[in-house]
């Protein structure tokens, strides 16, 4: 074997995983920058994730011939290039598969009858793709994907039920967009990591029978489907108001 491919490969293994690495970590930035519209950042995640495939198999081929070649640097320059092109590749790809056993859905409710309303986020909406209705098709859409989401039924008053559920929204990360507690009403908007998606979210307290009832809706303000971040939210949410304790 021609000892120059064998120091030749690896290098162009990782340099692409790196390349592909970059690529995908400018899609996000340059989207929020305006660089460039969300059909082209979401397209660049995908050149970004194929040619990360491509730098692994590359990587992976490369190692083997340095490791027939006793050229350990060679080799290790290598198995860099295949870690970092399947860990540019794998995130994206998963997501993909997993959406297709997802619902194709951008807003979630723990009630589909009567969801809870958006009031204060509103004029931060405007613009916005996806309007604030929620059709009986999402409805139905909902409850054959996420049958699990459901509203929270507290042994509390509504006062204490509302001090809790707030206290649980700030705990999350969101930026709190208003908070009235004679409505029983939390209002808040979440932000992806990557591409700074804004989500928007609204709790309600409701008084019933020996206590209260605490519901949620989370709706994406762009985007058919959520890839499960608002279903994921609301069962996050209702994980975290479980285990808020009163003080």
């Amino acid at each position: 074997m021609d000892r120059r491919i064998v120091a030749v490969l690896p290098l162009l293994a990782l340099g692409l995983a790196l390349a592909c690495a970059a690529v995908a970590l400018l899609a996000g930035p340059g989207y929020r920058l305006a660089w460039w519209p969300l059909g082209t950042g979401i397209q660049t995640i995908r050149w970004a994730a194929s040619g990360a495939l491509a730098a692994a198999a590359l990587g992976l081929l490369a190692a083997l011939l340095a490791w027939r070649a006793g050229a350990r640097r060679a080799g290790w320059t290598a198995l860099a290039g295949l870690l970092v092109g399947l860990a540019v590749a794998l995130p994206p790809l998963l997501l993909w598969r997993q959406a297709k056993t997802l619902p194709v859905l951008h807003d979630v409710s723990t009630d589909t009858e009567h969801p809870p309303a958006f009031v204060a986020v509103l004029p931060l909406r405007q613009g916005a793709r996806n309007p604030v209705d929620y059709p009986p098709a999402t409805a139905a859409a909902q409850r054959q994907g996420y049958p699990d989401i459901g509203p929270a039924l507290l042994d509390l008053a509504p006062a204490q039920a509302f001090a809790r559920a707030e206290r649980a929204a700030r705990t999350m990360g969101w930026a709190i967009v208003a908070v009235a507690p004679e409505a029983g009403r939390i209002e808040a908007t979440d932000s992806t990591l990557l591409f700074g998606f804004k989500d928007d979210v609204v709790i309600l307290v409701t008084a019933r029978a020996g206590g209260s009832r605490v519901d949620m809706r989370s709706l994406s303000r762009v985007g058919g489907s959520d890839f499960g971040v608002n279903a994921r939210r609301v069962r996050a949410y209702m994980s975290t108001l479980a285990a808020t304790a009163d003080r």
